[in-house]
């Protein structure tokens, strides 16, 4: 009969596993076919096809300056402009009004209606390991997604207060790859006698965007324009985004700096119900995915109005204006914001804006995350992989932690051979509980136990290693990082399961070296704790999964040669 149980159980488990695998590969199908047969703007523009089928984006994009965002949509009522006639945009965008801008890690398209960056593909980072020429696209205009960077003149005399502003340029591509280029967008309907010029200065290497406006008042009354930049998205999930309900669920929405609050971030849902207005010198507004960003950094020196808003068609607005540009006639003015779409690369990040590293989010545990990240990267620097490099680091802090462990370890062991006395006396005195505790009290001195022993020195570690689990989850590096075997990708689950029932069985083995719990409910439920585990697991990220397997083997070898030295002394 137990045969036949066994049998039964271990198909069970056989059938599960194939179903979960054949799950697992039908979702990753799913997932290419939809990447696949996306159209995305790029791709329209090479095949000189206008085939943006999204929502328009580029009409009515200018951020609220004198209303309110219930009254207005992405184009507010604004102040009488000079311009009479409003810019005329057609419905879609095609090949002929995009301009490619490309250097060694970044290329851009832009639409010369607007302006504005309407996509963005990171040459460095493929979309799927399995295909390394196609490059992840993070801005992009398509059936898809709406995520686009945005960028203006609105107020009196701004040509984009009356419908988005129509540039011309003297080609449709330009090669930054081995020396800065500065691509210059001249706008066609100004007032009488000004020119207003939009430039895109690009140089090689860098995910930084310089975006300027050049202005030349010939006329004969002032000048007078708003500047604005903004990112809009909607709210639909990141690309590659896990959205079956497990696994991790990365940060997804808008961030920004006060001068109160360090790194402030804002939902989606945040954004809708509670729309943000700020007013300081300086500062940044990024919107943020998993490993990557898109930031707008304005003049330092400057006093910007940041704000978050939802706009009636359920776009999310993140952006700021600047001050008001005032040119007299016969005068230049010129306005310019930094421009950043790529990688959360927290030292690029630290240099580019003052604590725009911290969309890299170790939570509020940063402080320990920093070390850790960067003796992680240290260690990978010699070892070359970042498995191995995961694997010692883990080894690092267990020894850094030693002696604190053993502590914890030594009284779960004395407890553990102290259990019959404790089960005994529970029996004893079941019916008066203050017997019991002081009988358990006596135990406790004539043993030698300290009851909270266990506990505290596990205590002191939790925050390093609740840290070093952010640090691997934030870090773009391991994204398609492989370790060994087959172990490809340290960044997205194990695809056989391997390392998640690896780290459930040691933590089955790990409960049997600790006192079982007095309680019997409690008992239970701590022996369900293994497979609650593992089942979460199974969709973490490999090189988490890596982590806890390490940590658990290390802690299971000490915990083993402690308790049998305790046994050993005492028999």
């Amino acid at each position: 009969m137990d045969i036949q149980r066994y049998l039964l159980i271990a198909a069970a488990a056989a059938f599960s596993f194939m179903l979960l695998t054949e799950w697992t590969a039908f979702k990753e199908q799913r997932v290419v076919e939809q990447q696949e047969n996306t159209p995305r703007i790029g791709d329209s523009f090479e095949s000189g096809i206008g085939s943006s089928q999204g929502p328009t984006a580029n009409v009515g994009d200018a951020p609220e300056v004198y209303g309110s965002a219930a009254d207005s949509d992405d184009v507010p009522t604004m102040l009488p402009a000079l311009t009479t006639q409003p810019n005329v945009a057609p419905n879609q965008n095609s090949a002929n009004s995009l301009v490619v801008i490309k250097n060694n890690v970044l290329e851009i398209v832009v639409d010369l209606r607007g302006g504005d960056i309407i996509e963005s593909s990171l040459i460095k980072y493929p979309e799927r390991i399995e295909d390394p020429n196609t490059p992840l696209v993070l801005l992009e205009q398509s059936s898809e997604r709406t995520y686009i960077m945005q960028s203006g003149l609105v107020g009196p005399d701004g040509i984009d207060a009356d419908g988005r502003a129509i540039y011309n340029t003297r080609q449709q591509s330009y090669d930054a790859t081995t020396a800065a280029q500065t691509v210059v967008l001249t706008a066609r309907d100004t007032p009488p006698n000004v020119t207003v010029e939009k430039h895109f200065t690009v140089v090689p290497n860098t995910y930084t965007i310089e975006i300027s406006y050049q202005i030349v008042n010939n006329g004969t009354e002032v000048w007078q324009s708003i500047p604005f930049a903004q990112l809009k998205r909607d709210s639909s999930p990141a690309p590659n985004a896990d959205t079956s309900g497990f696994g991790m669920q990365p940060f997804l929405g808008a961030a920004t700096t006060t001068p109160e609050n360090r790194y402030e971030k804002f939902t989606f849902a945040d954004i809708a119900d509670n729309p943000w207005k700020t007013q300081q010198t300086g500062g940044w507004i990024a919107m943020l995915q998993h490993y990557f960003t898109a930031a707008l950094v304005p003049n330092a020196d400057g006093t910007h109005t940041y704000s978050t808003r939802r706009t009636r068609d359920g776009f999310n607005i993140a952006g700021f204006t600047s001050e008001p540009l005032r040119i007299a006639p016969g005068q230049n003015g010129s306005w310019s914001t930094q421009f950043y779409a790529g990688p959360k690369d927290q030292y690029a990040l630290a240099e580019l804006a003052p604590h725009l590293e911290l969309v890299v989010d170790y939570g509020w545990l940063w402080w320990i995350g920093k070390p850790l990240f960067w003796l992680l990267t240290q260690i990978q620097a010699v070892v070359i992989n970042w498995g191995v490099a995961i694997i010692l680091l883990t080894l690092l802090i267990k020894t850094a932690f030693f002696k604190l462990s053993a502590a914890s370890y030594r009284s779960m062991a004395k407890m553990r051979k102290a259990q019959p006395k404790m089960v005994a006396i529970k029996e004893q005195h079941a019916n008066d509980k203050q017997k019991q505790s002081q009988a358990m009290m006596e135990l406790y001195k004539k043993e030698k136990i300290n009851p909270m022993g266990g506990c505290l020195p596990i205590l002191v570690q939790m925050p390093v290693f609740i840290a070093l689990y952010w640090v691997l989850m934030e870090s773009v590096e391991l994204r398609q990082a492989p370790f060994a075997l087959w172990i490809k990708d340290l960044a997205v689950m194990d695809p056989y399961f391997v390392l998640p029932l690896m780290m459930g069985a040691s933590m089955f083995f790990m409960q049997k070296l600790n006192p079982p719990p007095p309680d019997p409910m409690q008992a239970k439920l701590m022996q369900w704790l293994p497979v609650v585990f593992t089942f979460f697991f199974l969709w973490f990220p490999a090189g988490l999964v890596l982590y806890w397997v390490v940590n658990n083997l290390l802690s299971m070898a000490q915990q083993y040669y402690i308790t049998r030295q305790i046994e050993r002394d005492t028999n």
